[in-house]
């Protein structure tokens, strides 16, 4: 189980999740432990901030660029970390 799954979760459950990330490559955006709320929406758009699986990975980055469903993501800090249609929710 990585460190996002239960959170995920939850967001398919109720299309909501609250909670603390930790890590600095969304600052100065998010804070490491500042908390957030996390809403599944059906579309995302660039610029958004999503609670996301990349290649195995969860991360909360932000969406780059949108095409055909997918969404390429990346960090606060310039690096791109690939294509995915595994988008659950979005900082509100």
């Amino acid at each position: 189980m990585s460190w996002a799954t239960s959170y995920i979760k939850e967001l398919e459950q109720n299309g909501i999740t609250t909670f603390r990330p930790r890590g600095f490559s969304m600052m100065p955006y998010i804070q490491s432990g500042q908390e957030v709320t996390v809403k599944s929406f059906p579309t995302y758009e660039k610029g958004d901030i999503v609670l996301c699986t990349v290649m195995g990975r969860q991360y909360l980055h932000f969406v780059k660029a949108v095409g055909n469903g997918t969404y390429q993501i990346g960090n606060a800090r310039g690096f791109i970390n690939c294509w995915t249609s595994k988008v659950y929710g979005k900082v509100v």
